[in-house]
């Protein structure tokens, strides 16, 4: 079986170690991976999540916090605050610090980010072939209105400095509508088995996924069935802050509303918690299948459990 899963960071890294304890070794996983969160910091490129996909799988996380490097020193970081060069909000490490350079020194030598990705993975091992969205320069900022007037952050700002605290009045991803997919992107889609949307930021992550002309294309036009779960439980995001960025686009933080927000002709099948049963109708009118399944990734036995969900209604729903 050949599986593509769209994912950004946390919750997307967390949901693809449940798929791979679920699913059998003969089994090929294409992870289609956000990076309208990445950043340039102290002259590097930081792409926090295809990193967090990365360490998450390979066994490197700081498993509390969910991003960043086990076992970290900020060595780094404390000199950088000497010198006065910030940004001091963003913290790497100083194991981290060591992917991005590596990265970093790549690019400028002319290697593409999907070539960089492969090189970082070699390391890792994370049992997925993880693709970049794209090889072009995305970044998402957020319009908001502050005691500075109206302006436009980037997202790690928005979400880091910020925590999310003030009203998020328009999310873009800047270069997304000229960027192209990366190679292998739309043949990984074209060629899928089963394509599933796991609880990652519906926004912010697999919105920006999207947003690159032509996966969205592929994606509704893929033989594949098309399954996602909710990253909301009971009308809160299960982590983070998803609900400030879906009250942006206009729509509700309800299990419902995204799902209608995703829509028929790009999702076939939906998984709701059972917190949100109530929903199910509701999705199912909407021309989308839908079940009620234990959604917290409490453990990877659980997380597991949901796989298996999502591609039990992948079958159910198989065009």
């Amino acid at each position: 079986m050949r599986i593509v899963a769209l994912a950004g960071g946390i919750g997307g890294a967390r949901f693809l170690r449940g798929l791979l304890a679920a699913v059998g070794p003969q089994d090929e996983i294409t992870v289609i991976g956000n990076t309208g969160d990445d950043i340039h910091l102290y002259g590097l490129k930081v792409c926090p999540d295809l990193d967090t996909v990365m360490y998450t799988l390979g066994g490197g996380i700081h498993e509390e916090q969910g991003w960043g490097r086990t076992d970290e020193t900020w060595s780094i970081k404390a000199e950088m605050k000497e010198y006065g060069v910030g940004p001091e909000w963003f913290g790497l490490g100083d194991r981290d610090f060591a992917t991005h350079l590596v990265r970093s020194q790549m690019l400028t030598a002319g290697y593409t980010l999907s070539q960089v990705t492969e090189a970082l993975c070699v390391r890792w091992k994370p049992g997925v072939r993880l693709l970049p969205m794209s090889d072009d320069r995305v970044e998402t900022h957020v319009r908001i209105t502050d005691e500075q007037g109206s302006r436009a952050v980037h997202f790690q700002e928005y979400w880091v400095r910020l925590h999310a605290a003030v009203d998020a009045e328009a999310i873009i991803p800047v270069g997304a509508d000229t960027a192209k997919p990366a190679p292998g992107v739309l043949e990984a889609i074209a060629d899928a088995d089963v394509i599933l949307f796991p609880p990652s930021n519906p926004v912010v992550s697999i919105g920006t996924i999207l947003a690159v002309p032509g996966i969205r294309e592929a994606v509704a036009a893929a033989p594949a069935p098309v399954v996602g779960l909710s990253p909301i439980i009971g009308g809160a995001p299960v982590r983070g802050m998803a609900d400030k960025v879906l009250a942006a686009v206009g729509v509700e933080a309800t299990a419902e509303a995204v799902a209608l927000n995703y829509g028929a002709e790009l999702v076939d099948g939906w998984l709701v918690d059972t917190a949100d049963e109530g929903a199910v109708a509701a999705v199912e009118a909407g021309g989308i299948a839908c079940r009620a399944v234990p959604l917290l990734m409490t453990d990877v036995e659980a997380t597991a459990e949901m796989a298996r969900a999502a591609l039990a209604l992948a079958e159910q729903v198989r065009k």
